[in-house]
């Protein structure tokens, strides 16, 4: 028998490891590294806050609980984003 409906499509992004250092995403078919040196919201965040991550366009990311929204042009190229979160 087969199915009259598709089911809804699977998360095209995942989070997949965080270490002290950072933590990784699976984005498609690419696994991306954020490091917390370079993504200081995620530093103090719950192992919870950081999973829940979004991709409501392509090419955007979005934490909702720590609402933080990040393209992942700044991620992949983060020198044509010269602007730098500093304390």
């Amino acid at each position: 028998m087969k199915s009259k409906t598709l089911g809804a499509p699977t998360s095209q992004v995942e989070v997949t490891n965080i270490s002290t250092h950072g933590f990784w995403i699976l984005l498609d078919d690419r696994e991306i590294f954020l490091p917390f040196e370079h993504f200081p919201w995620f530093r103090e965040a719950s192992v919870k806050q950081i999973t829940e991550v979004t991709l409501p366009l392509p090419g955007h990311l979005h934490w909702p609980e720590l609402d933080v929204d990040l393209e992942v042009e700044s991620i992949l190229h983060p020198e044509r984003y010269p602007l730098v979160y500093k304390k």
